[in-house]
């Protein structure tokens, strides 16, 4: 059996994109790529602030469990001048600038008014004491229970 239709005529331009639709197409895109590498990462103060009192929390946490697990006193050392922290004998680490620090910790694990320090004791327990960050308007607090040496996060009022 044979088929007697007629093949469908393409006419001109009825197939396709032409060149310049092509090339208006590809404006658009790397202007809007161009404005959204032009603007950079999205930061917010907030999550900056947030992130900075976490890892001043696992700080904590990591000093107490050095002090249960070799049963010895460690230190968590917070320079509010410089903005950075210690854990026991370990290196020196930076919090991220722009952040307003303080601490309240027992008098004798204090120098100079710029170097405070919350204590672990091999049983758990710490000297106790608070670790506030801010910026801008927002605050967060890092508490540290002398009792349990349990450390906790909490936004300021």
């Amino acid at each position: 059996m044979t088929s007697l239709a007629r093949p469908r005529r393409v006419r001109f331009g009825e197939n396709g994109f032409t060149l310049i639709e092509m090339l208006v197409v590809l404006v658009v895109l790397s202007l809007t790529a161009a404005l959204l590498v032009g603007r950079g990462p999205a930061r917010s103060p907030a999550l900056d602030l947030r992130a900075a009192a976490g890892q001043v929390a696992q700080g904590l946490r990591l000093a107490r469990s050095q002090a249960i697990a070799q049963n010895r006193t460690v230190a968590f050392a917070l320079d509010v001048g410089s903005g950075g922290y210690r854990v026991g004998d370990g290196p020196p680490r930076a919090l991220p600038a722009g952040l307003s620090l303080s601490m309240t910790a027992i008098a004798g694990n204090t120098a100079s008014g710029r170097v405070g320090a919350i204590t672990f004791l091999p049983d758990g327990s710490s000297s106790g004491g608070r670790v506030g960050l801010s910026a801008g308007a927002r605050s967060v607090w890092v508490g540290v229970d002398w009792l349990t040496g349990r450390v906790s996060l909490r936004d300021a009022p």
